[in-house]
């Protein structure tokens, strides 16, 4: 059992591979975002909390 389980699972390189499949996105995106952050312009700003509060769910 032990052995067939083993055969199937990726080597190395595959687990590697997916970490960074999920791992350069993720950066990517959090740069992305810190960029935004500081580099926006006011008006920018302004609109984008505009648009967060219109698009909350009511409860």
């Amino acid at each position: 059992m032990w052995n067939w389980l083993m055969e199937r699972l990726p080597g190395t390189i595959g687990f590697i591979f997916v970490f960074l499949a999920f791992f350069i996105p993720y950066i990517t995106y959090k740069i992305n975002t810190m960029l935004h952050k500081d580099g926006d312009p006011p008006w920018k700003k302004e609109e984008m909390d505009k648009q967060a509060k219109d698009q909350q769910p009511l409860n």
